[in-house]
């Protein structure tokens, strides 16, 4: 729900200020573990208005970072930063809010309100800490079909993600195929490779190896590990960066000392400083376990795993349309597994549109600004919403 302030009109063209709302579900949600959480609380925003018969609702799988707060503001703050996707959610951007209902869940397993591992576990009293279930990509789909339910959406319009939001997206085609016009998979892939793989190891081991992790049990200690949990997205956050961004934006600049002979002054380098900064902040607001739940997710996935490892054969599961983009120096999820995707798709006789953007921003390209990346978006939009229209007319005569 939005209300539009006036401190964020004009060429700022925001939602307005928006309240979290939040759902106990009670139908049980059987995990791909063989676990099953008999409830759970799902923390979501949403922005635009729902038609009068469902059918304009688009749902958006956030990445690893990110969560329910999409677009927007939550005060009329003027320093306030807006919601991560703000740069696309919103009247007349490419995720249109004057015509697309839009929904932005936490996913369970998170840290910003929904039933995580910082959440009492009902069984002991305690926090779930370590203990919380291990989770797969269709149990976040699961339970997003339990949010569907409960809002009266029978089909998504069509479902976007980004890097791991995609992968989220991918499944939805498999798992419900029924429920989904239009699938959009942005930087994202069918599974990871093994160098991505080991970049999650190394971030996993810098968390448990901080002497404040106390085994996962750290919040019944009154603890937090907090340079493990920002060495951590340290080492992620320079995967998502491309060299010629990181050569343009810092260089070799120092940000303190000198390379004079005889100064001891310590040396550091902008770069450093930034990435201090990232982490830090990172690990002020975001949970160590929860870190360690969705990254093992990541290296767990696998969309053709169950299809004899034959992605064609997944995809021929899929009834929806399909929009794939990719970004020219993105190394962490490469145009190359963007392809992947698309051959497959193609080869599954699938209707699918690609795009590969050219730009420095590496992995973060698809948080960008990116006029190419975001007309892309909004052109394929477009046709969703004058089939919706079409739609509409037709039910009129």
């Amino acid at each position: 729900m939005s209300d539009q302030s006036p401190q964020r009109t004009g060429l700022d063209q925001s939602v307005g200020i928006v309240k979290p709302q939040s759902v106990d579900i009670t139908d049980p949600l059987r995990l791909a573990c063989g676990q099953v959480l008999n409830g759970y609380h799902l923390v979501y925003e949403t922005y635009g208005e729902l038609n009068e018969d469902r059918s304009n609702a688009i749902l958006i799988c956030h990445a690893l970072s990110g969560y329910h707060h999409a677009a927007g503001y939550h005060s009329d703050d003027p320093a306030e930063k807006p919601g991560w996707w703000d740069n696309c959610i919103g009247p007349g951007k490419p995720i249109d809010t004057n015509r697309f209902f839009v929904v932005c869940p936490n996913n369970i397993g998170g840290c910003h309100g929904t039933t995580g591992p910082k959440s009492i576990n009902p069984d002991t009293e305690k926090p779930w800490g370590p203990d919380f279930p291990p989770l797969r990509f269709r149990d976040w789909v699961d339970s997003q079909a339990q949010l569907a339910d409960h809002l009266g959406i029978q089909a998504w319009a069509a479902i976007i993600g980004g890097s791991l939001g995609g992968m989220q997206a991918m499944r939805w085609s498999l798992e419900y195929p029924d429920r989904v016009k239009n699938c959009l998979v942005i930087a994202s892939a069918m599974n990871l490779t093994p160098q991505n793989i080991a970049f999650n190891e190394m971030a996993r081991q810098a968390i448990t190896s901080d002497a404040d992790f106390c085994d996962g049990h750290y919040i019944e200690q009154g603890k937090k590990p907090t340079k493990g949990l920002a060495l951590a997205r340290m080492i992620g956050h320079v995967t998502y960066l491309s060299q010629g961004q990181l050569e343009e934006r810092f260089g070799r600049d120092l940000r303190q000392g000198s390379f004079e002979r005889g100064n001891d002054n310590p040396v550091q380098f902008e770069v450093e400083s930034y990435l201090n900064y990232k982490g830090d902040q990172f690990a002020e607001t975001f949970d160590a376990n929860t870190y360690l739940v969705i990254t093992r997710m990541l290296d767990v996935f696998d969309l053709a795993r169950e299809y004899d490892n034959d992605p064609v054969k997944a995809f021929s599961n899929a009834k929806c349309r399909f929009f794939v983009a990719s970004f020219s120096t993105d190394w962490r999820f490469a145009p190359d597994r963007s392809r992947e995707i698309v051959d497959a798709l193609i080869a599954a006789n699938k209707d699918v549109s690609y795009i590969n953007v050219e730009t420095d921003r590496g992995h973060d390209g698809f948080l960008a600004d990116i006029p190419r990346y975001t007309e892309g978006l909004r052109s394929y939009l477009n046709g969703v919403a004058a089939e919706l229209s079409s739609a509409e007319g037709s039910d009129e005569t």
